[in-house]
């Protein structure tokens, strides 16, 4: 015989399980962005897009590669996101702004990133705000739906 609280226990047992989970997959599993805004033209839509983004092997900077769409935090911007493409890493020197004709090279110090989008004329990035340190990344961008 069973004890009367049993099928409670069950159903909270059961219910946390389902909120661990969830709560695991959303902060470090993936996500799903909506995408605006002309900065990353062509490779992504100005608007309407949504960007399926892995954090589980991308948090914090770790596994990415020069090339790679990554989704950070805006530097001082209080929970803006930005999808833009990796640059530099961590020593690498890289072009301050491929679209002036003055030539001025800067590298990317340790623990930081240099971002930048594909349509530089409407984009604000790493031009901008400088280096961006790689705990602010969420994750890699996969693709688009």
């Amino acid at each position: 015989m069973s004890a009367p609280w049993a099928p409670l226990w069950r159903t909270t047992s059961r219910t946390m399980k389902l909120f661990t989970a969830f709560h695991l997959l959303i902060n470090y599993g993936g996500e799903i962005h909506s995408t605006f805004g002309p900065s990353m033209l062509p490779t992504i839509n100005t608007a309407g897009d949504w960007c399926i983004v892995d954090k589980w092997r991308y948090r914090l900077g770790r596994n990415l590669r020069v090339g790679d769409l990554v989704v950070a935090s805006k530097p001082g911007g209080d929970d803006i996101f930005v999808l833009k493409r990796v640059i530099g890493m961590p020593g690498d020197i890289v072009l301050k702004d491929p679209s002036e004709s003055k030539r001025e090279f800067i590298k990317v110090p340790v623990g930081h990133m240099w971002i930048a989008g594909d349509n530089l004329s409407h984009s604000v990035d790493s031009r901008h705000y400088g280096p961006v340190p790689l705990a602010l990344v969420r994750g890699r961008a996969l693709g688009t739906i």
